[in-house]
Formats: C-alpha cells, sequence, structure tokens
C-alpha cells in the first residue's frame, strides 16, 4: 500500500489553486481527503492538539484515510529523553483518538542529535507501547551505519528516509513501514507555496526506483511533500503519484 500526501494541509497559499478560493479553513482537511488518502500533521510538532480537535479531524477524512503524526518537539528537540514519560503519555492518548485512521508516529530528531545519545534513544524505545506504529528520522548522517539499521530493526522502528541537502538517499528499511519525507532545500524555495519553483522530476525519478527496490521489504509506505521540496506540495504529490501507478 503506497500512500502519498503533504506535510501539514493548513496553507493559506493554497487557496484558489488547490483548495477552493471561497473554501473555509475549516473545510480545507475534508476537500484534501478528495484528493489523497494521507497527511502527515506538522502542528503536533509544537503542541498537543486538543482532543476535540482530534476527533474533528477523525470526522473530516474517509475511513481508508490515514494519519501520520510528528512527535512534539518537546521531546524530540528540548529534551535527552528522559523524564518525558507524563508527556509521551499524553501525546499517545491523544493521538489515539484517531483511531483506525492513526498511521505512524514520526519522531523527528535535530542534527543535533549525535549518536553519543544512542543510550537515551535505545532506553526511550522502550517506553513506547507496542500497538502503535513508529518511524525515526534522524539529520545527522553519523547515525546511518548497520548497527543503528540492526538496533532500530530489533526495536521494530522504521528508518524514515528523507530528501534533504546533506542527507543520502539510503535504500533502507527497518521494519515493515517504510516513510520518505520529501524536505527540499529551503535556500532554493521562498516563502510562497502558490506554485512550484522548482522542477524535481529526476528526483523524482530516482525516489521512484528507491521505492521499488525496498517493494519486498515493505508492506506500507508512506511519503510526505514539504512545501519547500519544489515550492507547492499538493501538485508534486499529484505528480509522484501519477508516476509511481505509471
Amino acid at each position: 500500500m503506497l500512500r502519498i500526501g503533504t506535510s501539514g494541509w493548513s496553507y493559506k497559499d493554497w487557496m484558489g489553486n488547490f483548495y477552493p478560493q471561497c473554501s473555509k479553513q475549516s473545510d480545507w482537511l475534508s476537500i484534501y481527503s478528495e484528493k489523497f488518502d494521507t497527511v502527515e500533521i506538522d502542528s503536533s510538532f509544537y503542541g498537543i492538539p486538543r482532543k476535540t480537535t482530534v476527533e474533528n479531524w477523525y470526522r473530516a477524512v474517509p475511513k481508508s484515510f490515514k494519519f501520520a503524526a510528528k512527535f512534539p518537539k518537546k521531546i524530540t528537540h528540548e529534551s535527552d529523553l528522559t523524564g518525558v514519560e507524563d508527556l509521551l503519555a499524553k501525546f499517545l492518548d491523544t493521538m489515539s483518538g484517531l483511531k483506525e485512521k492513526l498511521g505512524p508516529l514520526l519522531m523527528q530528531f535535530p542534527y543535533s542529535f549525535k549518536p553519543e545519545m544512542s543510550d537515551n534513544l535505545f532506553r526511550f524505545f522502550r517506553l513506547l507501547p507496542s500497538e502503535f506504529v513508529y518511524v525515526i528520522e534522524v539529520r545527522n548522517k553519523k547515525w546511518l551505519n548497520g548497527q543503528f539499521y540492526d538496533s532500530l530493526a530489533e526495536a521494530g522502528i522504521g528508518l524514515a528516509l528523507i530528501d534533504h541537502p546533506w542527507m543520502p538517499k539510503a535504500a533502507v528499511a527497518t521494519s515493515r513501514t517504510g516513510y520518505i519525507r520529501f524536505l527540499g532545500d529551503r535556500k532554493q524555495v521562498p516563502d510562497d507555496f502558490t506554485h512550484e519553483h522548482v522542477d524535481r522530476s529526476k528526483d523524482l525519478s530516482d525516489w521512484k526506483r528507491l521505492i521499488k527496490a525496498l517493494e519486498e521489504k515493505t508492506d506500507d509506505f508512506y511519503g510526505y511533500f514539504n512545501n519547500h521540496y519544489s515550492g507547492h506540495s499538493p501538485t508534486t504529490a499529484e505528480r509522484f503519484l501519477r508516476m509511481m501507478r505509471g
């Protein structure tokens, strides 16, 4: 099962070029779900949403839709992964309100998160309840080696592959859930998300081959486009879906 979508859906720059010009912001998720069957919740990175908000998200999309959600930055960026048990429990309890529509939960770590933190990381993994699906994103390539991949596989944690200026395209699957984040280079794309600014066709072809190479190692594959990848993530996501369906 290949699911392609965008990172977030609440962008005013998409008015008139993805969302109807006169549409209400409260209707955007429902309109989005008519085009895509998954989305990555970006707002959960900045704070755990209210349960009522999660309930509204659940009702806005079809039963077959899947949400991915980012761990709060208070866990991944503002702690050393110790003393976060209560915050973790609150986050998981809130996101469980998405029920069968909840897909992977993403732990996104910054460049400053280095292999010297591995003991804390693997202790943190032991806190994670098994009923959820988890993936991890690292932005320091010193992590990328066989020992790290084996440790992730043992813990049942997927490695999120990323399209990022200083990170390699690694054809690696550490769980049965594949995950790609198309981040791009913020220096190449201005903060104008009304249309595509950069042609990433060759890059997308490379990712298509990589996904095909991992086909037998994964059951589900999720891919999310950031606006900074090419300028207008819905357009690029739709193009990539057409490429994958060939």
